[in-house]
């Protein structure tokens, strides 16, 4: 790191439920929901440049929610992200890349915003490029957050599952976000709202996991081969569910594990997404 750029670190994000909340003013639009935050996720770090440019895991990219984040601060930064995650797998790598570029680049130019700001200027950019619409404002909480309300932080409500676990997961191939948010979502949205309201009822981390397995179900996301996995895992008394929107099982505990697969571990992160010190 440069002695003029700053980093900050972003947990990963599985979202187990969902519905899709739209509004004309994106910083009211977003999702409710939940899922949980993990200790893998996005450092991202930014340093002034002549012309705005971005790399992910040192090869060139472009997401386009870290462009419009610096867009909305009006800086020309140039923009280096690493991650150990799956990408377009249902991580919330792009939200994690947008949230930590805000806080990043808030430091490195100066540019006075707060952290409710950031996160919102964070949000706003995900629902305009359609690759997000709760992430930003989970990976901002950490923990295992519950959506109550949709929204940037002057217009959302959140809660939490008061649990720490360890998580594995298996990354079965990639699924657009966009692609999903862009069709019909009104059953997916009305099965979301369903399940909201049990893990309101009972906020426990058996309850997450259980409404997630239905919710991919009842929505109608399950693909066959994520079908499969959640039913060896539960054939050995694990629990899992589907990362939305990815083609990826997430387990609690060993579940995977005890199930005959290799997976990934992590653990639920403890916080939110923080500035790194130099």
């Amino acid at each position: 790191m440069t002695d003029d750029s700053s980093r900050a670190f972003v947990p990963g994000h599985v979202t187990g439920f969902f519905s899709v909340h739209e509004a004309d003013d994106p910083e009211q639009a977003g999702s409710r929901g939940a899922g949980l935050t993990l200790s893998e996720g996005v450092t991202v770090e930014v340093e002034p440049a002549a012309e705005t440019g971005m790399q992910l895991n040192d090869e060139p990219a472009a997401i386009e929610a870290v462009t419009r984040v610096l867009e909305e601060l009006d800086v020309d930064a140039y923009v280096r992200a690493e991650t150990d995650l799956p990408v377009g797998a249902g991580f919330g790598v792009s939200g994690a890349a947008a949230l930590g570029t805000t806080l990043a680049a808030n430091r490195t130019f100066d540019c006075g915003r707060s952290e409710n700001e950031l996160v919102a200027v964070a949000h706003a950019a995900e629902v305009h490029a359609g690759t997000g619409l709760g992430d930003v404002v989970a990976q901002a909480r950490g923990g295992v957050p519950i959506r109550l309300d949709p929204g940037a932080p002057e217009y959302n409500r959140l809660d939490g599952v008061p649990e720490r676990t360890r998580v594995e997961y298996l990354t079965l191939g990639e699924r657009s976000t966009s692609a999903v948010l862009s069709g019909n979502t009104d059953r997916l949205s009305e099965v979301g709202v369903d399940k909201l309201v049990r893990l309101v009822e009972e906020p426990t981390l058996a309850t997450l996991m259980a409404v997630s397995r239905e919710f991919a179900s009842e929505a109608d996301l399950l693909t066959s081969e994520v079908e499969s996995v959640l039913s060896e895992v539960e054939a050995v008394g694990g629990e899992a569910a589907m990362a939305m929107l990815g083609e990826t099982v997430f387990a609690l505990g060993n579940g995977l594990s005890r199930a005959g697969y290799d997976p990934e571990t992590c653990e639920t992160h403890p916080a939110g997404a923080t500035l790194q010190m130099d």
